[in-house]
């Protein structure tokens, strides 16, 4: 563990600090306004430090720190040694794929437009990045019609110009020739600048542009050129139509949508310029370390503008929560603009409306992450082996039950039992339990109560003989015998929560004697921890596993389950009548007498006379409704 330094050696200034392990690796890397008020922090009681910077602070061996001008400096430096170490305590983000971006290589004396993917290069300006490669394809096409310039590699120019002969490309005017001298280089260049400005948005003024060269074209009688110009716009307008527009054309914004959980995040950013959507880029961030909302959102600024931006930095972001220190990132995003640029949370409009936008498809994004991994086999198969070896089961737990309670301040206590089958979900072996015996707020009591229930159903259909002629019938072709709903026993019991939770599951089995046939597992929301009984420490499973992700993903389901249960036993109560359990009363009956007298007080208190005139209430009923409600009473109804 590392050793807290003299304080009077750590500076007050601002700083990036880094803690390394025994072997010298730089484990964890963080920023400070204040390096020895920050660092103090790290040098407490464990206990009372989150789970995972406790384990950092007890893996490493020194830290060191290096001081800078100010806040901004601080944030720059700590986002470059990031990039150079990747800590394994700090933040991880997972590209779930490598997104193509339109790329020209302004370097070049005849520059070429290409679709690209993978690190970028100095000399080249990119755009985008698009979500798939044949949306970028599709709108090349189309501005080639516009701005025909090269999309050939160097060999291929080379070899043309060695030729004299230009390609297929010039001929369908999708090329300007430079490689034969049928374009010079400032006009090929002024092209190349029409297309990059097009792409920045601004196309207001190519439209413009176009417009009068094909109006003077045709007042001087030039048709063939006026309707290559008109070609040329018909195509631009097309290229413009596949831009969304989603705001006013002064616009320059970056929209941050983000859904996630405990473990990860799916990060989606539309940039708009012009008021256009002109490129998309989503990601997979790991919570490897402790991180606020604010934190969150710190993260994925730096990771979005650290490197050159491929659609630069615009005057405007939008964000979900506020980083933890807004001003110092509006300053460092100013630095890199060269003018201000504002960091907000939308509250109204249609900012707020575009916010809620990108938020739904990082939300979509997030499911499809999950149900990726749900699906996968292997990744199934993985999951239970490192289940087996983490937790120290005799074999691999092919059936996985989960429990977990839900209740509304101690009323409509339910609980709900869902089961894994080879990694998937069996919900014809969910089940749900109204908790009868807890008269208050007692999770432990309701959890204890359902575990009893259910496991003491498993002994007895169990250890229940079958009698000789139901033996004869399950041998017949097709015999499905007496449904038996809880006569396999869990290869592994997870409850929801903490060490309370499992000492209440630990003394159920016990009690029951099954504490050598089922193993137990609790899994605790906060810190996603996995507590086993005589254990105080909790079991180290590695974040990102596919064996956490399946035991977080049961828990998950039987919250749900728990939930939806508890949300109809509390809807029919809520929705109960006075007028419930009366023989021959149903439904229907019931509604239209209560629209016919103008409510359920007026049926209590109406005379056994008034009832009985309603046709299309039976004598019987009407005298069952008096009865209910008039039994106190000291008149009685007349004899039939």
């Amino acid at each position: 563990m590392v050793a807290r330094p003299p304080s009077g050696t750590i500076p007050e200034s601002p700083g990036s600090y880094q803690f390394k392990d025994k072997e010298g690796r730089v484990i964890y890397v963080g920023k400070a306004s204040s390096l020895r008020q920050r660092l103090s922090n790290y040098f407490q009681d464990p206990r009372n430090l989150h789970p995972r910077t406790a384990q950092m602070v007890a893996t490493a061996a020194t830290v060191e720190w290096i001081e800078v001008r100010n806040e901004v400096e601080a944030l720059m430096l700590e986002y470059s040694l990031i990039k150079q170490h990747r800590p394994r305590f700090n933040v991880r983000l997972r590209d779930d794929k490598s997104y193509p971006f339109l790329a020209v290589t302004v370097d070049e004396q005849f520059p070429r437009a290409m679709v690209m993917r993978g690190r970028k290069r100095k000399g080249t300006r990119y755009f985008g990045p698009y979500a798939h490669a044949y949306a970028i394809r599709d709108t090349l096409d189309l501005l080639l019609r516009s701005f025909p310039i090269r999309t050939c590699s160097p060999g291929k120019f080379n070899e043309h110009h060695r030729l004299g002969r230009p390609c297929l490309l010039f001929h369908i005017e999708k090329c300007s020739g430079p490689c034969v001298g049928e374009i010079e280089e400032m006009p090929y260049r002024q092209l190349v600048q029409e297309m990059c400005d097009f792409l920045d948005g601004d196309t207001d003024d190519i439209v413009r542009r176009l417009e009068s060269e094909m109006a003077s074209a045709a007042k001087g009688l030039e048709y063939e050129r006026a309707a290559r110009v008109r070609d040329r716009l018909l195509a631009v307008r097309k290229a413009i139509e596949k831009q969304q527009m989603v705001g006013d054309r002064s616009e320059d914004i970056d929209v941050i949508g983000i859904a996630d959980d405990e473990l990860e995040a799916a990060v989606q950013v539309f940039f708009v310029r012009k008021g256009r959507v002109v490129g998309r880029k989503g990601f997979i961030l790991d919570k490897v370390e402790e991180l606020t909302e604010g934190g969150l959102v710190d993260r994925i600024l730096e990771s979005l503008y650290g490197d050159e931006p491929p659609a630069g930095v615009p005057k405007q972001v939008l964000v979900p929560s506020e980083p933890d220190d807004v001003a110092t990132y509006e300053e460092w995003l100013a630095h890199l603009r060269g003018s201000k640029v504002q960091i907000r949370v939308p509250q109204r409009g249609d900012k707020r409306d575009l916010h809620e936008t990108v938020t739904r498809n990082a939300q979509e994004e997030f499911i499809r992450h999950r149900l990726r991994r749900a699906g996968d086999h292997n990744a199934r198969s993985r999951a239970l082996t490192e289940l087996q070896d983490l937790l120290g089961l005799p074999e691999a737990p092919l059936r996985i039950e989960c429990y977990d309670m839900a209740h509304l301040q101690g009323t409509d206590y339910v609980g709900s039992m869902v089961v894994l089958e080879d990694g998937l979900p069996n919900k014809r072996e969910y089940r749900r339990f109204k908790v009868k015996d807890v008269p208050g707020n007692d999770d432990y009591a309701a959890m204890e109560e359902v575990l009893t229930r259910r496991l003491t159903a498993y002994l007895n259909e169990r250890d229940q003989p079958l009698d000789d002629e139901l033996a004869d019938d399950l041998t017949r072709p097709g015999a499905r015998g007496r449904p038996k709903k809880f006569a396999y026993p869990p290869q592994l019991l997870v409850v929801d929560g903490g060490k309370g939770q499992l000492a209440v599951a630990e003394r159920v089995v016990r009690s029951l004697g099954l504490q050598d046939e089922i193993p137990l597992a609790s899994l605790a929301k906060r810190f996603e921890e996995v507590y086993l009984p005589g254990r105080s420490d909790p079991v180290e499973v590695p974040r990102g596993s596919d064996a956490l992700f399946m035991l977080q993903r049961i828990r998950d389901e039987a919250h749900r389950f728990a939930n939806s249960f508890h949300r109809e036993l509390r809807g029919k109560r809520m929705t109960a009548s006075s007028l419930d359990g009366i023989a021959g009363l149903g439904e229907a009956r019931k509604k239209k007498l209560v629209q016919a007298m103008g409510g359920v007080t007026a049926v209590k208190n109406a005379s056994l006379d008034d009832l009985k005139s309603h046709s299309f209430l039976p004598d019987a009923v009407a005298e069952a409704i008096y009865l209910k409600f008039h039994q106190g009473t000291t008149s009685s109804p007349p004899a039939p």
